[in-house]
């Protein structure tokens, strides 16, 4: 990957991050963090990877973030200059559950 898509993905996450935070409305979009964000090499799209906190809330909010992803988008023109800016996927990042669960198969083992 390339250095300025990196930097791209970087303030997108920065951006993102900011915008649920204090600018989108939507109450199912609360306690939300967002974790990494992966762009294509042309800039057409961009999977926004989240977490959040309650683990029982992931569908609604996962819909929520699709339902605001064109308010997000039209936000993201104003702060980050660039020509074309990408098509938002959100994605519910398991990295951190897959983590845990090799923790806890390692503890297991050492037991």
């Amino acid at each position: 990957m390339s250095i300025k898509i990196e930097r791209i993905a970087s303030s997108m996450v920065k951006e993102i991050s900011y915008l649920l935070a204090t600018e989108v409305k939507n109450p199912n979009i609360k306690f939300v963090t967002i974790t990494d964000v992966k762009v294509t090499n042309d800039l057409s799209f961009a999977k926004v990877y989240f977490t959040v906190l309650d683990d029982t809330k992931r569908k609604e909010t996962l819909d929520a973030l699709k339902d605001a992803s064109g308010f997000i988008r039209k936000k993201l023109c104003d702060r980050i200059d660039i020509r074309h800016m990408p098509e938002l996927e959100f994605v519910f990042d398991e990295s951190i559950e897959y983590g845990q669960n090799i923790e806890k198969i390692i503890e297991d083992l050492n037991k």
